[in-house]
């Protein structure tokens, strides 16, 4: 085999694409899957002398020049919503970067949402209305997310119901949008491990009020 430039920039090509396999952070990731795909679009138009009629069926440059694109386009909304989980502090509100990734539902009153014992695979930020946790005397507002502790929990269970005490307007995400999210960028655990903490710290409060008030 005859090796020249162009053959070193078709290895380096493939060796960025093997590498790219072996990251576990999604912006390595993309970036070397980006370079690949430069690379090997560069060395096929080089190796096969700007043929295009050869090049037009040539399955590997097809390939690399529908994936270029395609990972240029993830690595801009991976390094968004990098700025956006990095600017997330424990007083920033979760509309302003998780509602993008939620859906809308709304309920009419009445409605229970969950109920103590059932599997956990979502979590919810209410819009508006007002939501009721029985057993608790306690109710959840406008600007809340709720559903997140037992979404991280061994079991995966419910600990309490919640019934709609108004119409709701309530935004969903499944436990796997988060995973995914948090494989994207493992700071957004440490959002959630906050909101964990902080909610729990809530419930020990209100429990030492209880036993005081008894």
């Amino acid at each position: 085999m005859h090796f020249d430039l162009i053959t070193a920039i078709g290895l380096l090509g493939g060796a960025f694409y093997l590498a790219s396999h072996y990251m576990r952070s999604m912006v390595p990731l993309r970036v070397l899957s980006l370079c690949s795909n430069v690379l090997l679009i560069t060395f096929a138009l080089f190796h096969l002398k700007f043929n295009w009629a050869q090049l037009a069926v040539l399955p590997e440059f097809l390939l690399n020049v529908i994936l270029l694109p395609m990972n240029a386009r993830r690595l801009v909304e991976i390094m968004r919503l990098t700025k956006e989980i990095e600017s997330v502090t424990e007083k920033s509100p979760v509309s302003d970067w998780l509602l993008p990734h939620m859906h809308m539902h709304k309920h009419k009153a009445g409605h229970v949402l969950f109920r103590e014992g059932d599997e956990a695979d979502e979590i919810y930020y209410v819009a508006s209305g007002r939501l009721r946790l029985e057993g608790v005397g306690t109710t959840i507002g406008p600007d809340s997310l709720i559903g997140e502790i037992a979404l991280f929990s061994p079991d995966k269970k419910r600990t309490l119901t919640i019934v709609c005490e108004t119409d709701c307007d309530l935004y969903s995400m499944t436990d796997e949008q988060i995973y995914q999210l948090y494989y994207q960028n493992p700071k957004l655990g440490f959002y959630f491990m906050r909101l964990v903490v902080a909610r729990l710290l809530n419930d020990v409060q209100r429990h030492k009020a209880a036993a005081q008030a008894a």
